[in-house]
């Protein structure tokens, strides 16, 4: 039997923060999406162990600076895709700007000279990555999804979508119903 889940990103790296952190036995307090105060001194021992385990979920201890607000940038835009809430009209320069403190040049400019990509490029990513989700699930429509993502329309989304993905929201859609149906035929057979 095969079942298809919906997931918060942000609850589930906050889930697995904890756990690895209680289990190492480490006090600490988590401040916001992706930065985590350590409240005692940490052995390099400990410390050496934590990032293994964190690193077999793909979690990353960043120590540079540049680099440590480069993951916060990215962090916030995550964040700020995820929101179930609509942000109509939300210019993410403004909300990268007042979530960060600093310019929005400041960090645009950062986030290009240590990933050698626009955060433009990264926001488009994670918009459509978010919009897969969303089609999986299956209960929003193409315009309630380019709505809740922020684009002013359906036909955007869509090229936004074909131009990252090579293939259209509804190719994409299709697919994946395509897929579904294969898999119950599949398990169909099998028992």
């Amino acid at each position: 039997m095969k079942v298809y889940v919906k997931f918060d990103i942000n609850a589930l790296c906050r889930k697995i923060l904890q756990e690895q952190l209680d289990a190492s036995g480490i006090k600490y307090r988590i401040i916001a999406f992706g930065e985590v105060e350590i409240l005692d001194k940490l052995p390099a021992e400990k410390q050496r162990k934590l990032e293994e385990q964190l690193g077999e979920y793909g979690i990353q201890i960043v120590e540079n600076q540049k680099n440590i607000l480069v993951q916060r940038i990215k962090d916030a835009i995550v964040e700020m895709v995820n929101q179930e809430e609509n942000q109509p009209n939300l210019k993410s320069s403004v909300y990268l700007a007042e979530k960060l403190n600093h310019s929005y040049n400041y960090i645009s400019n950062l986030f290009s000279e240590v990933t050698y990509s626009s955060i433009e490029s990264f926001i488009i990513l994670q918009k459509i990555e978010r919009a897969k989700q969303l089609i999986l699930t299956n209960e929003l429509t193409f315009t309630e999804i380019s709505y809740k993502l922020n684009y002013c329309n359906v036909a955007h989304f869509s090229t936004q979508f074909k131009n990252t993905t090579g293939i259209t929201p509804s190719a994409f859609q299709r697919i994946i119903k395509k897929r579904r149906e294969l898999q119950v035929q599949e398990q169909i057979q099998n028992n």
